[in-house]
């Protein structure tokens, strides 16, 4: 009886998209968005954030960088290897496991061989495994959770530098990437520098401010709250009607 090999099987169904690298975006401004607070844009940005679920795994820096993008689903990794090999220093690697909760995509092999290559961080919409190891290899990673089951090498499928979509936002290669330990915002890079320099000028108001909180005045009073209020009870009382 002939037995045939699983990896030639698998190579008559293998089906994979590799698209070419995004240009990079200019370091200038990687920089200027890295100092901005992904909390503090918040405040006044809605969209881009990632679901929160998708969260650090341990005590991470501040990072920004350009996304290279990856999206494969289930049992077989294969193309989290192939990216391994494509990634350039500043890159952040993206990667869309098409709704596997179940599959651990990034261990401590893949964690450190992606520090080796100068990626920021890998930020990832599914599971990964040795987290003991990712912590001593200090390499950020964002994932769902944790999980024992591993992808495999199949040889099967995937895409790479593909539009995809994490934590229900859509992430196009190229695009600008800036996670903490409150989470993870997508912006496309024209948006960069109106983005991060009106959250880099809140930054700076709120040190003044917090010195006033701390010599007793009380914060609706300094950011305006209180006076609108009075202002909006104001028009609400009921006109007096004369006799």
């Amino acid at each position: 009886m002939h037995l045939q090999s699983p990896f030639a099987a698998a190579k008559e169904t293998s089906m994979f998209t590799l698209n070419d690298l995004p240009p990079q975006i200019d370091p200038d401004l990687i920089a200027l968005l890295q100092s901005a607070e992904p909390a503090t844009i918040g405040h006044f940005l809605d969209f881009g954030f990632v679901d929160p679920a998708i969260h650090a795994l341990f005590q991470v820096p501040r990072i920004a960088g350009t996304a290279v993008t990856i999206r494969f689903a289930g049992f077989d990794g294969t193309m989290m290897h192939y990216a391994l090999g494509q990634i350039r220093p500043g890159d952040v690697l993206i990667v869309d496991r098409c709704g596997d909760t179940r599959h651990a995509a990034v261990g401590g092999g893949i964690a450190f061989a992606a520090r080796a290559a100068g990626a920021k961080a890998i930020i990832m919409d599914g599971m990964a495994t040795d987290i003991g190891e990712i912590r001593d290899y200090a390499f950020p990673v964002w994932a769902r959770g944790l999980s024992p089951v591993t992808t495999k090498l199949r040889f099967l499928h995937g895409e790479f530098c593909v539009p995809v979509t994490i934590g229900g936002v859509p992430v196009a290669p190229g695009d600008a990437v800036l996670a903490d330990e409150n989470g993870v915002l997508v912006l496309k890079p024209h948006q960069i520098k109106e983005v991060a320099e009106r959250a880099i000028a809140m930054q700076k108001a709120e040190g003044p401010r917090l010195a006033e909180v701390a010599k007793g005045h009380r914060l609706p009073d300094l950011n305006g709250t209180n006076a609108r209020i009075r202002e909006i009870m104001a028009a609400q009382q009921p006109p007096v009607s004369g006799i």
